[in-house]
Parts: C-alpha cells; structure tokens; sequence
C-alpha cells in the first residue's frame, strides 16, 4: 500500500466531516510527499466558498493534530503575493505538491497552475538597501561568532559564552542562507525548510553553512561556518563594516 493513502484517507474523512461544502480540498506537507512520520500532522488546504473567513486553524482529528489552510477563491491572490514577499512560498508550495482530494468545480486546479507558474518565477529579488543591510548583518554575526573563541579572553575575563555561541551560530546561518538563496534567485524557508531550499540553492555552499553549523554545535568549533559566512559574504561584495548607513524612515 502506498505510504500516502492512509494520511489521504483520514484527510479527506476530516474535509467531508467539517467542510461538506468545500469547493475543493487537497493535502498537503510531508503526507503528501511521502515524508511523513509517526508524528507528522495533516496539512490539509480546504477552499471555501465566498462569504466564509479565510484562516489558519491546528485541531486534532483522530488523535493527532491537523493543520487546516482554510481558503476564499477571492483570498488566494493575496496569499500567494504575501508568501512570494517573504521569500518562502509555504502556500504555494502547498498547492504546488499537495495531493488533490477534491475539486468539483475545477478550482483547485487552476490554483495550482498559479501557484506553479510563481514559483517557476522565483522570490521578488532584493532591493539595493536590503542587500546592503543583509551583509552588514551578516557580517555582524561573523565578527561575534569569531569573538566566541575559547581562547578569547578581554582583561583575565574568559568570554567564551556557549549559549550566545549557538545563537549566533543560528542567526549566522539563517541570514547566509536568506542571502544566499536570494543571490541564486531561490526560495528560502524556515524551520526544518530551511536546509531543504538551502541545498537546493546552492549544493556546495549551502552544504559548507550547514556543515559549519554542525561543527558549533557539535564541537564548538566556529572555524568552519566562520569561513562559510565569509564564502557567501565574497560572493556579495565582501563584508560591509564602516561606511554603511541605514536610513530611519518616518
């Protein structure tokens, strides 16, 4: 039996259950791509019809919790533009590979092809003053990265700080990675996503970030992300220290 017909299943029982009049259903996530786990919830997107309200609600179904994406045909455009604004396409993505459950009025479908013709266009490029402000960030979390050495000491002060290591450490990747995948003109993501668009960016140097990121936390070594910031940096002009400016608008 295919992995993905049980999450299918009990995701169309819950549509049919809650939304009888939904004009189109689909499953989406790591049920649907075949990734799921034990634990993995239900993605499920439900479009309703107009005069209902778009939201996003967690409940539990079946003993497990379930995520619903509840749509408006006439709410759609603007989440698909907010998601391309931030970068991460999370609903397009969602309509790009979910499964279809249903879909009597062919809804669904000509959402998808929207949703698969944006992301084929990629994120909204960076403008000057966020590339700017992305390299003096990143550069910022390299030099306190570098400053957490263990052998670091300021006046007999050893301030070598595990825990303000790994966060820098996280915050290091997440901004390489947000300006890497923008430089590539790709998707970023979050949470789990974050590794998934990073790598599929950029293999070598995606790949070198996440290492580094391994080597803090595993060994506290900051030698190899340190070195993989500054590979993105070089590919960005190079790290942006004094002469930078930012204007305080309003």
């Amino acid at each position: 039996m295919d992995a993905r017909t049980a999450p299918a299943d009990r995701a169309r029982a819950l549509a049919d259950d809650r939304f009888p009049h939904a004009l189109g259903t689909l499953l989406g996530g790591s049920a649907a791509t075949g990734r799921a786990t034990a634990t993995s919830d239900l993605d499920v997107v439900v479009l309703l019809p107009e005069g209902e309200t778009s939201r996003r609600e967690v409940i539990r179904h079946e003993g497990r919790p379930a995520e619903l994406f509840l749509h408006t045909l006439a709410d759609v455009p603007g989440h698909f533009e907010r998601d391309r604004r931030l970068r991460r396409g999370t609903i397009l993505f969602l309509y790009d590979q979910g499964t279809v459950l249903g879909d009597p009025h062919g809804h669904m479908a000509r959402l998808r092809d929207r949703a698969r013709a944006l992301l084929a266009e990629g994120p909204p490029p960076l403008a000057p003053a966020e590339w700017e402000r992305g390299r003096y960030v990143l550069t910022c979390f390299l030099d306190d990265l570098n400053d957490t050495s263990p052998d670091d000491r300021h006046d007999g002060y050893n301030r070598y700080d595990r825990h303000e290591q790994l966060v820098l450490a996280d915050f290091a990747l997440r901004e390489a990675a947000h300006l890497l995948t923008a430089h590539h003109g790709r998707w970023t993501g979050i949470g789990k996503w974050l590794p998934r668009r990073l790598l599929a960016a950029d293999p070598v140097r995606g790949g070198e970030l996440l290492e580094g990121h391994r080597a803090v936390a595993e060994r506290a070594d900051v030698g190899p992300l340190a070195m993989a910031v500054e590979r993105v940096l070089n590919l960005l002009g190079g790290p942006l220290r004094e002469g930078y400016t930012q204007r305080w608008d309003g």
